[in-house]
């Protein structure tokens, strides 16, 4: 089936349907207030795309290519990523609700979570190497296998890795955080 095309369109205030966005690649476009409940993502690209105020909460989004795509107070609770398409791919999140999100298994190198909610996100597997996590709220979140080399933690909290079960060469916390590491032994930092 051929692909539809959309190239710099602004969306505003939609409620898409599956059919409105299957087998479709948009490039340059924009979304603003838009609605992707009701959508199950097959064959769809985002090319050079932003997406602002959008919710994917619970959206099933297999098979779709985000490439230079950046996502602003977009709503992804319990959204997996673990299908979207690695081969060239680039996305970014701020102001983004992430609860229960999985991204299991996913090379998201330099990955940017900017100011997100990411309680339970699910990153077992994950390359997060020199990933930003600014000011985001990571309790609960499951590292687990995961290489996050030169990551920035610095200024988000409520994180519990083991640095016996994942790679953090260089990857940065601030001073407060480091409980965040010690978590599994029990210690009483003062």
């Amino acid at each position: 089936m051929a692909s539809d095309y959309i190239l710099e369109t602004k969306f505003e205030d939609v409620f898409f349907l599956e059919a409105d966005i299957k087998y479709k690649e948009f490039e340059n476009c924009m979304f603003h207030n838009c609605d992707f409940t009701s959508c199950s993502f097959q064959s769809v690209a985002f090319v050079d795309c932003n997406f602002f105020d959008c919710n994917f909460n619970d959206t099933k989004i297999n098979y779709v290519s985000l490439r230079g795509v950046q996502f602003t107070g977009c709503n992804f609770t319990n959204v997996n990523f673990a299908m979207t398409d690695q081969v060239i791919y680039e996305f970014h999140f701020k102001d983004c609700q992430l609860d229960y999100a999985k991204f299991y298994a996913l090379k998201l190198k330099k990955m940017q979570f900017i100011n997100c909610s990411m309680v339970s996100v699910d990153f077992m597997g994950s390359d997060l190497t020199e990933a930003l996590f600014d000011n985001c709220n990571l309790r609960r979140a499951v590292f687990i296998d995961t290489i996050a080399n030169k990551a920035d933690f610095y200024t988000s909290y409520e994180y519990s890795i083991d640095p016996e079960k994942n790679k953090l060469k260089k990857a940065i916390f601030s001073t407060e955080g480091v409980k965040g590491l010690l978590e599994k032994y029990q210690l009483i930092i003062k």
